[in-house]
């Protein structure tokens, strides 16, 4: 599964198969689980989308199916629907994370900017995933020695300083920076200060 699918996550048969009916409607793929368990063990990371999730269910609620995805590690926007809404259970899922949480009977203009929203979320995440996995993949395959040259390179210091730092000669410095230029793909020091700090800044997640 490649294209983004909207996961929709209810015990009510009646208002999951609806709402189903509606996004395809709407041109959006769709799978329905009856309970979050079901989802659970259906779901792979892989597939890209959002969940559309009820909050009152029989077994594992809607807010432990969210909390369960947190301790998996998987960040796939969530939009709570409930027809039992209150205010501590939308301030909960909200701080959890969540893109949104909307009250039956549906408002659908609502419910499909809440999806756009989520969808353009989950796309970010997963570039960001892909570049820092490929990023990650590249440094790898650096020697320490020339890790230690990298280091110092972005740190602003010229050849006879990190020779002088590391006790080599300015000339096997100029090797070692070479190397690993080829080895990260980038041409310009530039480039490479700004590889590195891509490196050592913490993952962010995009926010509405």
């Amino acid at each position: 599964m490649t294209s983004q699918t909207i996961f929709i996550v209810d015990d009510d048969d009646a208002a999951r198969e609806s709402l189903a009916m509606l996004l395809q409607l709407k041109g959006f793929g769709t799978q329905t689980f009856a309970s979050a368990e079901e989802f659970l063990e259906r779901y792979r990371p892989e597939w890209p989308g959002c969940v559309v999730l009820d909050l009152r269910m029989t077994g594992m609620s809607g807010i432990e199916l969210q909390a369960e995805l947190t301790r998996r590690g998987l960040q796939l926007p969530i939009i709570f629907v409930t027809a039992h809404g209150d205010v501590p259970s939308a301030r909960a899922a909200l701080k959890a994370g969540a893109i949104d949480f909307v009250e039956k009977p549906i408002d659908h203009e609502a419910l499909l900017a809440a999806i756009a929203s989520a969808l353009d979320r989950d796309a970010q995440e997963r570039e960001q995933l892909a570049m820092s996995t490929d990023l990650n993949s590249r440094l790898s395959r650096l020697t320490a020695r020339e890790r230690e040259v990298l280091d110092l390179v972005a740190e602003g210091k010229h050849s006879r300083e990190i020779a002088s730092l590391l006790g080599i000669s300015p000339r096997t410095v100029e090797v070692y920076r070479s190397r690993l230029m080829e080895k990260l793909q980038v041409r310009r020091i530039p480039e490479l200060v700004k590889l590195v700090l891509e490196a050592a800044a913490p993952p962010s997640r995009p926010r509405d």
